[in-house]
């Protein structure tokens, strides 16, 4: 996927110069997928994840000058992470004060019931950012590999096809597979961690 943003310590630094449009491009591009996936997997109707995403966002803009990158505070993910948190809440909490619960209903109050903890739900923000961060280093790193060598990793790893198919499928050894999916495999694991390291800010 051409044109992916990254992820970048210097770019949290840049958000709070509001006429840095550049860097909130990318900090949106990167973010809006990531609330709104994580809300539609929440139950949120496409209305509801959207409003999600908005109020998010608005929230970041509001506080991101108030932020600071220090080693003995939080690290910016989790504080997006508790932006999202109560802002999620702060939703359900809105919505259940205009639509009185009706029997039969099958609205978004329907959901409060089955809506984790906080603490489950700072952990389902972290999984939907890890997978976040995969899709983004996935995107990167394909350009990288030829098209069967990336095919070969993502037939095995990915699509659990067995190894000995993968290699009769795409016309290579099987020790052609394992060799492909252990290059891609590694290139993948170095960028998450580059991500991740630029993002413990």
């Amino acid at each position: 996927m051409p044109g992916v943003p990254e992820t970048r310590a210097s770019l949290i630094l840049r958000l709070p110069r509001t006429e840095d449009a550049e860097a909130w491009r990318e900090f949106v591009a990167i973010y809006e997928p990531f609330v709104y996936r994580f809300a539609r997997r929440s139950g949120f109707q496409e209305a509801d994840a959207r409003e999600l995403v908005q109020n998010v966002l608005l929230a970041v803009v509001k506080a991101v000058g108030r932020w600071q990158a220090d080693p003995e505070r939080a690290r910016f993910r989790t504080w997006l992470f508790t932006i999202a948190r109560n802002q999620f809440l702060d939703l359900i909490a809105k919505k259940r004060r205009r639509q009185p619960v009706r029997s039969g209903s099958s609205s978004l109050i329907d959901l409060l019931e089955q809506q984790p903890a906080p603490d489950q739900l700072a952990e389902q923000l972290a999984l939907e950012h890890r997978q976040t961060l995969f899709r983004f280093a996935a995107a990167r790193v394909r350009q990288t590999f030829k098209p069967t060598t990336w095919r070969a990793f993502w037939m095995t790893s990915v699509e659990q096809c067995p190894v000995e198919e993968a290699a009769e499928t795409l016309g290579l050894s099987a020790g052609a597979v394992y060799i492909a999916r252990a290059r891609v495999l590694a290139r993948l694991r170095d960028e998450v961690r580059q991500m991740e390291d630029d993002h413990a800010l």
